[in-house]
């Protein structure tokens, strides 16, 4: 009788090849996924870092709760980071949490652990220097410009980006008003055009090099020229011009039965598939109209339904062009701190959707929602429909609490 076979014993994990194993790393799109490949054994941890074969598409963003809680699309369980506990953010910059420090505030990577310290809002140098206030807020003279707000109390930073390692952008504001402030990573002090008017600024973007910024009021994209103090060697704004003339889209009041509605509105800027866009974003809200019994009474603005508009950048016509689609393979990310366009085709996920968090800027609360439990929302452009895609993923709103951001491994 012959010898039965000799049974193999099974390969460990180790064994596949660190070309196979790459290969399996760039159809991972969470974040989760990609830290449960490295652990599996040493040789698969040194795959995801050294990358043998070109670097694996960027992952999926997190989506970060204030409570130190983030989720790994398309997974709908919560996970946290070990260690630090990240709770407590104020906001998002790529793929770093901004916390609050002292008057200033810090950037944490928490895949890296890496920190970048940022001046406090009470260190600001002047251009010029020696700028004072020339027109009285309270009364009828304008413009307000950043010597009518910067004392304050609710001065906050609504938007922050690392334009290079040398260069941070923050629009810095309280509530409809802002202005834009840069300084270096590190560094002891913003810089200001103090007799620049204040804006209501909804969004930045660093483009091709080029800062740009959008206000609400008229939809102008503007660029912000930056400069380098010739005595410090320390990063300012030189001048503000116009890029882009807007056609602004204005809200009126609509009567329904025994409603009022109005569209509140949200801008946003993103660069896809080497494009500027803007993101005209419109919140169906509505009231109970004014009771003849008691037309005092409070009436509460209550968020309903979302539009979507999308417009391109022409530089050389100097106007916004309107775009039905985003492609079969993009999807936005929008969110009031952060927003990114992905090619998730390499994904099998659906192209031409925009995903969106109801994240209002702090102390500029204009609407209420129905309920106190809200998730992240996705428009599908081609029907207009939106959707709650992670049902699980939700957070309780309330004033204690910071808005939700988009958090991008890597950035």
């Amino acid at each position: 009788m012959a010898d039965e076979p000799t049974p193999r014993r099974p390969r460990s994990w180790s064994d596949i090849p660190a070309d196979i194993a790459g290969l399996v790393l760039r159809l991972l799109p969470a974040h989760a996924d990609r830290a449960r490949f490295a652990a599996v054994c040493p040789q698969w941890r040194a795959t995801a870092r050294q990358r043998p074969l070109p670097p694996p598409p960027p992952p999926l963003p997190l989506l970060a709760l204030p409570d130190g809680t983030f989720y790994s699309p398309p997974y709908d369980e919560p996970f946290r980071f070990p260690g630090f506990g990240f709770a407590g953010y104020k906001a998002t910059c790529g793929s770093r949490l901004v916390f609050p420090r002292d008057d200033g505030c810090f950037l944490v990577n928490p895949f890296t652990g890496a920190t970048v310290t940022l001046p406090a809002l009470s260190s600001v140098r002047l251009r010029p220097p020696n700028a004072v206030a020339k027109y009285d807020q309270q009364g009828t003279a304008y413009p307000v410009t950043w010597m009518h707000i910067r004392g304050s109390e609710h001065l906050h930073i609504s938007k922050l980006i690392l334009c290079l390692p040398s260069l941070v952008a923050a629009i810095v504001g309280d509530g409809h008003i802002s202005q834009i402030l840069v300084c270096k990573p590190g560094g002891l002090s913003w810089s200001v055009r103090a007799y620049d008017m204040v804006r209501n600024f909804q969004d930045m973007a660093f483009y091709q090099g080029k800062l740009y910024a959008i206000a609400n009021d008229d939809e102008d994209l503007l660029v912000v020229n930056i400069s380098q103090d010739q005595s410090t060697g320390d990063p300012q704004v030189s001048k503000i011009g116009q890029a882009i003339k807007g056609e602004p889209f204005h809200s009126v009041w609509h009567e329904f039965g025994t409603m009022d509605i109005l569209a509140n509105k949200k801008l946003y800027l993103v660069e896809s598939h080497g494009s500027l866009l803007m993101i005209r974003r419109k919140i169906w809200c509505w009231s109970k109209q004014a009771s003849d019994t008691d037309p005092e009474a409070s009436r509460p603005i209550v968020a309903g339904p979302n539009e979507f508009e999308v417009f391109k950048a022409d530089f050389e016509q100097s106007r916004w062009v309107k775009m039905t689609t985003l492609g079969d393979e993009q999807v936005l990310f929008l969110g009031r701190r952060c927003s990114r366009a992905m090619s998730v085709s390499q994904y099998g996920m659906s192209g031409d959707q925009i995903f969106f968090l109801d994240d209002e800027e702090e102390n500029l609360k204009q609407y209420y929602y129905s309920t106190e439990i809200t998730s992240f929302c996705v428009c599908d452009m081609r029907d207009g429909q939106v959707d709650s895609p992670l049902p699980k993923a939700s957070w309780k709103r309330c004033d204690e609490m910071r808005p939700v951001a988009w958090l991008f491994p890597q950035d």
